[in-house]
Parts: structure tokens; C-alpha cells; sequence
């Protein structure tokens, strides 16, 4: 009876909060359409839409039919087009081949090989076998292109091994799940090409552009386990010869050569970075199949399944970006904007505060493909003309992007991670601070810092 009682005090109160939250919500739509004109109508259609539970891409899409239907007189004819002219692109091709390249590593042996030559060369150090994971994930960054696909790679070897070994689960998942996320900023990355197409900026300079800050971050998330493993004594290994470790690198060499394969192509102007994808995928298939043959040729089928399966969500992501995309350039928003934030007189080093802090709100509700899809073509036409380099946006919305895969509610590195050591959200939320807070002041560093970003593409002549 007391429960009874209970429930009739409470159920009305939540009702009444809800119902405050909705009111608000509304509120706060309606401002924004009333000040904010069409952009302001733009953007709130999408955002009422997302919170209904509406997946980004859905939304985006019903967001561009909805207000041409109703507010302009551009013919349905025209948007029909527009989704099949709209990906209609060379380079969209680049973002299967990678992830089928990526597929195929993952399978393939390429992993476990990379994670014996770091623990080789550093296993000895105190964290050596987390340090190991570090250099491992950041070894498979360079030839795979996905955050998703580092973390299930390197994560399901390293961390039941650094628990057998006696090392805390939460520790091993803080540095898996921010080692991880070096996926998308070394030299291959989805990111990179979807925000490559966004903005009519070069691949190949994007992806070059990446390299020395993802060995700046390897270093400093090293120096953070480094310092953690050491404040706790955590089980360290036994020096390796070198012997050992010229055996460890002869195994993993195969693996490495595609880092070779891709940079050396592109630079040399062998191949675009389209075809660099498929070189990619070719070489993986090769290597995971007929000399590791750690990947049986009866399971190509379901890489390849599993790699169609991933790529149709991208490109259906891509597709309804792109109306939305039409949408602004129809309605001249992205200028408008751009004119706007010109007009508050921010400065470049004020501009980029105010995207970073933007762009890590946006972590919070949405995947990095839709972020950049989004913002990249409203931001970037300010950020060209307050002379901040493409590239160099490109890179720090880049490490924005990582730092989201690391934090909830939508981070999905944490998800990965959840899977593999089977600890709740919450938890890993927790364990990943240090790292995180890392990662932080790293993107200050690459936001103000655009040598660290400009040199390497330069001095290949790809700017």
C-alpha cells in the first residue's frame, strides 16, 4: 500500500518535470526560428527532429524535404537529383576501399603481429605491455583509417592480456579506448575524406597533414600511462633481445609496407589516394589470406559482407548530408553564417576557440561523420576567410572528432571498449579521464599549432 502511495506522489511529479523540459524545449526552438530566420528554421526543424530519436541521417534528410515543401518553391525533381548527383564523386569511392582494407587487417593477423614488435621494443618500461598497446594502436592507425576498427583490432589482444598480467581492467580500457581514436587522425581516415569532400580540400594533404600529430599524441598518451604505471607499480616485462625484436619487426613488416605503399604512391603521384584505398585493399586481402594466413579465403565473403554493411550506413549518411548541404547553398547559409561570425570580430584565435567548443558540444549528440557533413561546410567558409589553412581546420576538427569517440553518451570507442572487457558505460567514463584530459590539451596544441600540421604536406609539395 505504501508503494501505491509512493508511485501516485511521484508519477505525477515526473509528468509535471517532463512536461516543464518539453515547454522549455520549445521555447527555445521557437526563439531560435523567430531570430534566427531560415537559418534559424533550418536548424531547429533538425534539432527537434534529432531529439525525437530520429537517427541523424533521417533527420537530415527530412529536415531539407520539409522546409523546401513548405518554405521554398525549389521542384521535388530537384532533390530527387540531387541524391544521386550529390555522391556522385571519385573520391567517396576511397571510404569503402578503406574500410574494407580495414576489415581485412583486422582479420587477418596484421594486429596481433604489431602488438609482439612493440611489446619488444618497450615492454621492459614500467606499463610496458599498456605502453605496447599505445604503439600497437598507433602502428595500425597508420594502415587502417578507423577508430572503430583500431580499438576492436588492438583491444580484444591487449586487454585481456595486460589483465592476465595483473593490470587494473579499468586502466587497460582507458588506454585502449584514447589509443584507439589515433585511427582516424594518422594517415588514412574516413574523416579525413568526408571532410575532404565537404570542403574541395586535397586527400592526400590531409592525410600527410596528420602523421606528425598522431606521433605527437602517441607520445603523450604514453607519458600518461608512463606516470600512471609507474605511480602504481604496475607489472613491467622482460627486456627483449634484439634478436627477438628484429624477428618481431621481420613478422610485422608485412603489415608496415602498406604505410610505405600509401604515402610513397601519393606523394609520388603513382596513384590518387581513391586509388591508394584500393591499393590498400588489395594489399590486406593479400597479406591477411596468402601470407600471414591468419584469414582462411572462406571468410572473404563475410568481410565482405560486414565491410558493404558498414560503407551503405556511411554513404547513406553522406547522401542526406549532402541535401542538407544543398539546402544551406541554396538558402546562402553557409555565407550568412560565415558573415555572421566575421562580424563578432573573434580574431583567428578566437574563431578557433569558439568551433573547438562547438564542435565537442556536438561530440555529445552526433558521430563524427555527421558532425563534419554538418558543420565542416558552415564553418569553413570563415575559416578561409579569417586565413586559416584548410588543412590545417581539416586536422583540429579532425582531433575534436577523437576526443568525442572517447566520452559518452555517443562516443563510440566506449562502446567497443564495453564489449571487449564487459564494463558498464559509467565505468569507463571514469577510467578514461586521464587520457582524455590528455587528449585536450593536445587539441589546444594542434588548434594553435599549425606547423605541427602544414609541415610534412608541404614539404612533399601536395600544398
Amino acid at each position: 500500500m505504501s508503494g501505491a502511495v509512493t508511485m501516485q506522489g511521484i508519477e505525477p511529479w515526473s509528468k509535471k518535470k517532463a512536461g516543464t523540459i518539453l515547454g522549455v524545449i520549445a521555447g527555445i526552438l521557437l526563439a531560435v526560428c523567430i531570430l534566427g530566420g531560415k537559418v534559424g528554421i533550418v536548424f531547429a526543424l533538425l534539432i527537434l527532429l534529432m531529439l525525437t530519436g530520429i537517427p541523424v541521417s533521417i533527420a537530415l534528410g527530412l529536415t531539407v524535404l520539409m522546409f523546401m515543401y513548405l518554405l521554398t518553391q525549389v521542384p521535388v525533381e530537384a532533390v530527387a537529383l540531387k541524391l544521386f548527383s550529390g555522391i556522385e564523386k571519385f573520391e567517396i569511392m576511397a571510404i569503402p576501399l578503406f574500410i574494407l582494407a580495414g576489415n581485412f587487417l583486422t582479420h587477418g593477423g596484421v594486429a596481433k603481429r604489431m602488438i609482439a614488435f612493440a611489446t619488444s621494443l618497450i615492454g621492459h618500461w614500467h606499463g610496458g605491455l599498456a605502453l605496447a598497446g599505445i604503439i600497437a594502436c598507433a602502428m595500425f592507425a597508420l594502415v587502417c583509417g578507423s577508430s572503430v576498427a583500431t580499438v576492436v583490432a588492438i583491444g580484444s589482444i591487449i586487454l585481456p592480456a595486460m589483465v592476465k598480467q595483473g593490470y587494473p581492467k579499468h586502466f587497460g580500457a582507458g588506454v585502449i579506448i584514447t589509443a584507439g581514436s589515433l585511427g582516424i587522425l594518422m594517415l588514412p581516415s574516413i574523416p579525413k575524406v568526408i571532410y575532404a569532400i565537404s570542403t574541395n580540400t586535397s586527400i592526400g594533404a590531409l592525410f600527410l597533414a596528420g602523421l606528425f600529430p598522431g606521433i605527437l599524441l602517441t607520445v603523450m598518451l604514453c607519458g600518461t600511462t608512463w606516470v600512471l604505471a609507474k605511480k602504481n607499480n604496475y607489472p613491467r616485462m622482460h627486456k627483449a633481445g634484439w634478436k627477438q625484436r628484429w624477428t618481431a619487426f621481420r613478422k610485422s613488416v608485412w603489415g608496415l609496407m602498406l604505410v610505405v605503399i600509401i604515402i610513397g604512391g601519393i606523394t609520388k603521384g603513382i596513384f590518387t589516394p581513391t586509388e591508394a584505398a584500393a591499393m590498400s585493399a588489395v594489399y590486406a586481402f593479400v597479406i591477411s589470406v596468402f601470407v600471414y594466413r591468419d584469414m582462411p579465403l572462406s571468410k572473404t565473403p563475410e568481410v565482405l559482407k560486414k565491410s558493404a554493411a558498414l560503407s551503405a550506413m556511411l554513404l547513406y549518411i553522406i547522401t542526406n548530408a549532402v541535401l542538407f548541404s544543398f539546402l544551406m547553398a541554396h538558402e546562402n547559409i553557409p555565407q550568412a553564417m560565415a558573415d555572421w561570425i566575421l562580424n563578432k570580430d573573434l580574431g583567428q584565435a578566437g574563431f578557433l576557440f569558439f568551433t573547438n567548443i562547438l564542435l565537442l558540444l556536438a561530440g555529445n549528440v552526433m558521430e563524427p561523420s555527421s558532425i563534419i557533413l554538418v558543420m565542416a561546410p558552415i564553418l569553413h567558409p570563415a575559416a578561409i576567410r579569417l586565413g586559416i589553412d584548410a588543412v590545417h581546420f581539416g586536422i583540429m576538427i579532425d582531433a575534436n572528432m577523437e576526443v568525442g569517440l572517447c566520452h559518452p553518451p555517443v562516443g563510440l570507442n566506449l562502446y567497443v571498449a564495453s564489449g571487449i572487457s564487459k564494463m558498464s558505460i559509467s565505468e569507463l567514463t571514469v577510467a578514461v579521464m586521464p587520457w582524455l584530459i590528455t587528449m585536450l590539451v593536445f587539441l589546444v596544441i594542434v588548434t594553435y599549432w599549425p606547423g605541427l600540421s602544414l609541415w610534412l604536406p608541404k614539404a612533399m609539395g601536395l600544398m
